[in-house]
């Protein structure tokens, strides 16, 4: 029932002669007698026996609304409509060259790693031969099985005879497909075939193509992740241009395009970038939904297309266990239909993936680790890391000298310092840590998390999206300081993260807050600092890099390497099609893609009986008879042995991490005296003694070939005894 009253206005002290006794009509409904709070429980999810007084509160809330929307102006309802319509349309527009600009960059970053491959290896130049070697750190037997897939009469016969695989590693039946993770090649070579690819465009240029498309959808993530956190798409522009300028610390795919790392990472990023916009507040219960979806997707992928994809995603579930155990992920909104659902599900989502990640990566450790013989390898490994232990073990030793698990040397940070990116990282860190922690702080004194943060606030820690890249940098940045291969999975996120801080204003309004700047207002100065700070960093870039950029593309480079061209042209033509090679797992990753034919080993660093065969077959560059290193050979099943000079003859500053100083470390030929170390054994090196040519190396091998890099010797199958 609507009551009519009338009331006189308060004359206020500077009211002009005409208001003042005014009467004014006042509507007052029965719905509005009753005060109904918003500001306190706006953000809160209605659970147990208070829903029904929620739901009711909020029906005589819209009955409210639609009488008030009844009794306004047919005007001002028509300029509220269209109002709220320009709104719209000027969002969809943003909207809409956002995503354009971010396409456009992956479209560009693309097309230059295309044109700077061709230009570095002159691959459209090339023979098939060539093109091949230059699939460089053993990376080469991926696509080895991409091309066995197109050979085959059908894709279920090649997917059978991959699961079944006896024609890789001597003596041994494995399951190729779930080993080496080849469901990349598995999907592309499908492809290839039912697109009928071979009529315009050959399989090197389609698999390489494929992982540059990859590489294109990496940074369009990168760009969304940044846009969605600033709110801007130049902060997606900026991060795509960090993220080329730093590329040798943030991708491989400059020398090893078919390294798993190439395919996995893309869809990581995506589902970075999902959860990015998953955990946002602003955002509908649709957009929301769609987030959910890809972050299924792109878990799922990224699990498949990868080996140590559990490593990472049980960092990325820490993070998230972070954020859940402070209560760091604020409810819907509760004037949002289905907001108690939409937040039971994100609460859901997140505990299933903590503990989704953590039990697969446990598991995956248990099935990989336990059943080898010594089961506590990894824990010997980290032992020696941090220097609580020291061992003669070949492997761990071998694992200790990869760049990959070294500590990164001083350049990666001279090489971000230069590209201006860790100076404004260090800064953005610092202010978000810093508001993270006092959110934190409020959230354990028992203050609830606003949802709906204005840029005036200041609190930038309070969006959840911001505390969870603040986790994930910090942990995976941890990591890096101890691994430098873990750099491929912090810098491309450094890029990102700076890009974001730097262009948000509500960094610079909490930095204002803080300093409780009164001079100019701090909201319009966060607005100026928001858009004048990219844009000087975009035109200092643009000034230094570009340059250089252009001049990797005009630059002539030239990789040739005609010894292994010469050896893979033998053993094509010379060698048996049943012949087995031995030889350092890099360069059998290259017989085995070139030739097809069986190696003794492969170059993965993640299955340890391999790793103990290619210690077997590194005996030959130790100090060891030519009896023990002939029936090494032989329980191998090994026809022909390559002997290196390159690592032979390996002269290095860092003399504990070559090869046969890692052998006679292992095998006990080293002698201590007064700090030196001297290798001594009743035995001389192998690879040199058997090019002298001379009883009893003669006895058990015959040389078969040789050229500047590479000697091949055929393991003799009777031994003749001539002195």
């Amino acid at each position: 029932m609507t009551e009519l009253r009338c009331r006189k206005t308060d004359t206020s002290e500077g009211a002009t002669g005409e208001d003042e006794g005014q009467i004014e009509p006042e509507v007052q409904t029965a719905d509005t007698k009753e005060p109904v709070n918003t500001e306190e429980d706006e953000g809160s999810v209605s659970i147990g026996g208070d829903g029904g007084d929620k739901r009711q509160k909020d029906e005589g809330q819209d009955a409210h609304h639609k009488e008030e929307e009844s009794n306004r102006p047919e005007s001002a309802v028509k300029r509220s409509k269209s109002s709220s319509a320009s709104v719209f349309l000027q969002r969809l527009v943003r909207v809409f060259f956002g995503f354009l600009a971010a396409v456009a960059c992956g479209i560009l970053y693309a097309a230059y790693l295309s044109a700077y491959h061709d230009r570095k290896f002159w691959f459209s130049t090339r023979q098939e031969l060539e093109r091949e070697i230059t699939f460089q750190g053993g990376s080469g037997v991926y696509y080895y099985y991409y091309k066995h897939m197109l050979t085959v009469p059908s894709f279920e016969r090649g997917f059978y005879e991959l699961t079944l695989d006896n024609r890789t590693i001597s003596g041994q039946t494995i399951n190729a497909v779930e080993r080496l993770s080849l469901y990349p090649e598995l999907i592309t070579s499908y492809i290839y075939r039912v697109t009928d690819s071979q009529d315009f465009v050959e399989p090197i240029y389609f698999y390489v193509g494929a992982v540059f498309g990859l590489q294109a959808v990496y940074v369009t993530a990168l760009f969304v992740c940044s846009w969605v956190m600033s709110g801007t798409w130049v902060a997606g522009m900026l991060a795509v241009a960090w993220y080329v300028i730093n590329r040798p610390d943030t991708t491989k795919v400059d020398f090893a395009i078919p390294l798993r790392d190439n395919w996995a990472l893309p869809y990581f990023s995506c589902q970075v970038a999902a959860l990015t916009g998953f955990l946002s507040n602003n955002i509908s219960s649709a957009t929301e939904m769609f987030c959910y979806l890809t972050m299924s997707v792109t878990t799922f992928t990224f699990l498949l297309v990868w080996e140590h994809s559990h490593y990472v995603l049980f960092i990325q579930a820490l993070c998230l266990f972070l954020l859940d155990s402070f209560d760091l992920v604020p409810p819907r909104k509760q004037k949002m239909k289905k907001g108690p659902l939409v937040a039971r599900v994100m609460k859901l989502f997140l505990h299933f993936h903590l503990v989704f990640t953590t039990a697969i990566t446990f598991s995956y450790l248990v099935k990989k680790l336990i059943p080898v013989s010594e089961s506590d390898f990894i824990l010997k490994f980290l032992e020696v890391k941090f220097g609580l232990n020291t061992t003669t073990d070949f492997i761990t030793n071998f694992l200790m000298c990869q760049e990959s698990f070294q500590t990164p040397s001083q350049d990666l940070f001279l090489r971000l310092t230069q590209a201006s990116v860790l100076p404004f990282y260090l800064l953005v860190l610092t202010v978000c840590l810093l508001s993270t922690l006092q959110t934190i702080y409020r959230r354990l004194s028992g203050q609830p998390m606003k949802t709906n943060i204005r840029l005036e606030d200041g609190r930038i820690g309070e969006q959840p999206e911001v505390i969870y890249h603040v986790f994930h940098t910090l942990l995976f940045g941890g990591l890096t300081l101890l691994f430098d291969g873990m750099k491929y999975l912090w810098t491309p996120y450094v890029c990102m993260f700076t890009a974001f801080g730097v262009c948000s204003p509500d960094l610079w309004m909490t930095v204002f807050k803080w300093l409780k700047l009164k001079s100019i207002h701090p909201v319009v100065l966060s607005l100026i600092l928001s858009t004048a700070v990219p844009t000087i960093i975009g035109f200092s870039l643009w000034r230094e890099y570009c340059p250089r950029v252009l001049a990797e593309l005009s630059d002539v480079q030239e990789f040739y390497n005609p010894d292994t061209v010469e050896l893979i042209n033998w053993i094509k033509s010379q060698a048996p099609v049943a012949a087995v090679f031995a030889g350092s797992p890099q360069l059998l990753g290259t017989v085995k893609l070139c030739s097809g034919s069986a190696v003794t080993s492969l170059p993965l660093y993640s299955d340890i009986n391999l790793l103990r065969r290619t210690e077997d077959t590194y005996q030959v560059y130790a100090m060891r008879s030519a009896e023990d290193i002939y029936k090494i050979l032989t329980s191998q099943k090994t026809n022909y042995v390559i002997i290196e000079d390159s690592i032979c003859n390996e002269l290095s500053l860092n003399k504990g991490c070559r090869i046969k100083d890692l052998l006679d470390i292992s095998n006990g030929h080293v002698i201590h005296d007064k700090g030196e170390i001297y290798s001594f054994s009743k035995h001389g090196r192998f690879c040199h003694e058997i090019k002298m040519n001379y009883s009893p190396y003669t006895n058990y091998f015959t040389r078969v070939f040789w050229n500047r890099s590479y000697h091949v010797y055929k393991v003799n199958t009777v031994i003749s005894f001539q002195y």
